[in-house]
């Protein structure tokens, strides 16, 4: 079956299970960004390394815990986690991969079968995008969401904290909001310090190195309304920065602003 980005399709899906939309991008019946997509369910982020980098890409997690909050981590050579999603292969259920070898970006692929070694560890990091749903249900705009694009991110002059092998900028994920509306959007976010968390920034992006919010680095220009104010949260997309900054030998990613969608649900009565 042809895949599709269109707005009819990823309508179509806001309101199925996780559980649904991974058997979809499974059979190639959807790719693309994942926002806005089962609402209400965590989704997150995915990075896989041969087990003589893992542990220390462990210890960066622990270093830069908003950039990159663990949900999980597999056993080498697992592509199951039965924590976060029943009946999931992490090989073949999110729209695309990105394939990085040496630092450099050497193929994006709708699944890493081929790719798959015995001793790879998955990470599963908290993504912004589950938050999403509560900026709306709060009465919020999310524009990317409202385009039907991918959000915007960039890589920051901000500097994660390194480790021996790794090191490199933050990248962070930008959602326009109306003045108003900035200090509740910060309290929302806050709430999923799993999901990054409240903002890094708010306000001008050159004080941390964004010369060009038309240009982001990685997903779309996103287009601001007036009144509205850049609000820049730390992003899942930063282990992506680090690769290729840390000529990582092996290293696979999901394709930024394509996620990996859980079965945890975040409760309704979450705001009451």
């Amino acid at each position: 079956m042809d895949r599709t980005n269109s707005a009819s399709a990823t309508s179509a899906l806001t309101d199925l299970s996780p559980a649904e939309v991974r058997a979809r991008i499974r059979t190639g019946a959807y790719s693309g960004p994942t926002a806005g997509l089962a609402r209400g369910y965590v989704q997150a982020n995915f990075v896989a390394l041969p087990l003589d980098w893992a542990g220390e890409f462990a210890t960066f997690c622990e270093r830069n815990r908003q950039a990159c909050p663990v949900l999980a981590t597999t056993q080498p050579g697992s592509t199951a986690v039965p924590e976060l999603a029943l009946d999931a292969d992490l090989r073949t259920d999110i729209p695309s991969y990105l394939f990085y070898r040496a630092g450099k970006l050497d193929a994006e692929v709708p699944d890493i079968k081929a790719l798959w070694r015995q001793d790879m560890v998955c990470f599963l990091l908290g993504c912004s995008f589950t938050f999403d749903h509560y900026l709306l249900a709060a009465g919020l705009p999310v524009r990317h969401i409202e385009q039907c694009l991918n959000v915007a991110m960039y890589r920051t002059s901000i500097l994660t904290v390194a480790t021996a092998r790794l090191s490199g900028p933050l990248v962070v994920s930008m959602r326009p909001m109306p003045a108003q509306q900035v200090e509740r959007a910060r309290q929302i976010s806050a709430r999923f310090p799993d999901m990054h968390g409240a903002p890094v920034h708010t306000g001008d992006p050159t004080a941390i190195g964004i010369a060009d919010l038309a240009r982001p680095d990685y997903g779309d220009a996103v287009m601001a309304q007036e009144g509205d104010v850049p609000m820049f949260w730390a992003c899942g997309v930063t282990p992506q920065a680090i690769a290729i900054a840390s000529r990582v030998p092996f290293m696979i990613t999901h394709a930024p602003g394509n996620m990996f969608l859980t079965d945890r649900q975040i409760a309704p009565a979450f705001f009451r």
